[in-house]
């Protein structure tokens, strides 16, 4: 029978829920990065920008052939070797934004295959410029179809925060090892931990199914 113990359960909270905060914020930091830079990734490669399409093809592949982990590891274990020292949290950031933007990416260059041909045709007769073509045209239509692929995205990201935990980010999980390194008792912490991640995840979940059908609609 599982020693269950309220009081103590109570008592952790607080520290759990400042965890969660953290957790919360490398997620929603990791989130804008990965959107940001992935639309870069995409219209680069989209428009075929020599060697910086090399480039970023290049850098894509590799970072979606080696596990986060390992990047975290590279950014903040790595990169004060060669004079670049960040936090944990700058260091953790910016491993999920560069991971996710590479899936991101991919998800952007699917909505802007999806723009009808003649889309693109109309514009080009219109003489647009680039700029408006992309901002006006292309980008309206083609965003509003990938955000269920995005909002995915994010859930995952929530998910793999807490491998962080290894170059010292204290998030939720890693604040429930604490907690319990101090108490020898994992059951209340990490158990707090997974109900915490349920409480967010899931709604978000059926938040983004709800828009894919809202999405399917349109």
């Amino acid at each position: 029978m599982i020693d269950w113990d309220w009081d103590y359960a109570i008592r952790i909270l607080p520290a759990l829920l400042g965890g969660l905060r953290v957790t919360v914020l490398a997620t929603l930091l990791g989130s804008v990065l990965a959107f940001a830079l992935g639309l870069v990734f995409a219209v680069v490669r989209r428009n075929r920008v020599p060697v910086l399409n090399q480039l970023v093809w290049g850098f894509v592949e590799l970072w979606r052939s080696t596990p986060l982990l390992v990047q975290a590891y590279l950014i903040f274990f790595v990169l004060p070797d060669v004079g670049v020292t960040l936090s944990p949290l700058t260091a953790g950031v910016l491993a999920l934004g560069l991971h996710y933007a590479c899936y991101t990416s991919e998800v952007y260059r699917a909505g802007i295959d999806a723009v009808p041909q003649g889309q693109w045709e109309a514009a080009t007769a219109l003489s647009l410029p680039t700029s408006r073509v992309w901002l006006g045209v292309v980008l309206p239509q083609a965003i509003p179809r990938v955000l269920p692929a995005l909002g995915n995205n994010v859930i995952s990201m929530f998910k793999e925060v807490p491998l962080l935990l290894a170059i010292t980010v204290v998030e939720v999980v890693a604040t429930a090892r604490q907690i319990t390194a101090g108490s020898f008792r994992p059951v209340e912490p990490f158990t707090m931990a997974g109900i915490l991640f349920l409480l967010i995840s899931y709604p978000a979940a059926i938040l983004i199914r709800r828009l894919e059908r809202r999405v399917g609609v349109l």
